[in-house]
């Protein structure tokens, strides 16, 4: 799609991380941006098929690609001649979003899709779930995974088929605390959705020297007003997770251990980031003693 201003500044944004200085750039108000919603891929070419999936009109589209192939999509797909792209080899989508997402530019959009690549949305339309978030007033969401094909990591973004969403996971046995994720004010980092505002919050919340973000789906319940109430798992509108290897995979092949260090760097990223949360929870908790006393 034919981006306007905004997909104009996130590529003004990206060619100045490339050469090393900033541009200014004008950002389209929010009552005249031409697209709704922002659906932000993190992708490899080889996944090139899975990602060829129907959003509506109402959609920009960025792709950041981890592999440094971009212009190959445009010989494959017309509809990749009209979205924003841009490379970082054997990166995340959540390095990305921190670098090219900024809150400032990305504020013409009511929701911001950050997914990976290897969903199956053969039972998903875009437009009936905003319709579902919007009705049940969630400011984080995701769907619900299937089960029954495909993989899944936590219970609570099992999709049922008794419900329209939910926000809990307080029936099952494995939830200890049912006031806390993973057992409700939880979305896995996989597929979320967020609302503009919530946003502006996750988007300070992503470190800027971690590059899998692990540990941040336990903390975003912080970035909005009632957990419980505000963040959930849409079960009328799911998804199949494939669990496709990205950086595990990517370039490692031939490199004994490849695949072990990167998951002993997300793993050490997860706490270091648990780590310095509760830093930050401590410190909070003594300027809050200090001006009560």
């Amino acid at each position: 799609r034919k981006g306007g201003k905004v997909l104009t500044a996130l590529a003004a944004a990206a060619f100045g991380f490339v050469v090393g200085i900033s541009f200014p750039v004008v950002i389209t108000p929010k009552d005249s941006a031409t697209r709704k919603y922002l659906l932000a891929l993190a992708v490899g070419y080889d996944e090139k098929a899975n990602v060829d999936a129907t959003f509506s009109d109402n959609f920009d589209i960025v792709l950041f690609h981890y592999d440094g192939r971009t212009t190959e999509w445009d010989e494959v797909f017309e509809w990749s001649k009209e979205v924003a792209h841009v490379s970082a080899r054997k990166q995340t989508k959540w390095w990305f979003a921190k670098r090219f997402l900024h809150p400032s530019i990305v504020a013409p959009y009511d929701y911001i899709f950050l997914w990976d690549e290897d969903l199956g949305v053969e039972n998903f339309t875009a437009e009936a779930y905003l319709d579902i978030v919007r009705k049940h007033g969630l400011e984080i969401s995701q769907p619900g995974l299937d089960a029954t094909n495909g993989t899944t990591n936590y219970d609570i973004t099992i999709k049922r088929n008794d419900s329209e969403i939910h926000k809990t996971d307080a029936a099952r046995e494995s939830c200890r605390d049912v006031h806390k994720p993973p057992c409700s004010g939880f979305v896995e980092v996989m597929a979320p959705v967020f609302s503009r505002d919530a946003w502006r919050c996750v988007w300070h919340m992503i470190q800027n020297d971690f590059v899998h973000a692990w540990g941040l789906d336990s903390n975003i319940w912080r970035c909005v007003h009632d957990p419980e109430e505000q963040i959930g798992i849409v079960d009328a509108q799911y998804l199949v997770h494939h669990a496709v290897p990205t950086l595990q995979g990517q370039g490692e092949k031939e490199k004994e251990g490849g695949r072990s260090e990167v998951r002993a760097r997300q793993f050490e990223e997860m706490r270091a980031f648990r780590s310095r949360v509760s830093d930050a929870d401590d410190e909070l908790a003594n300027r809050t003693s200090s001006i009560q006393n």
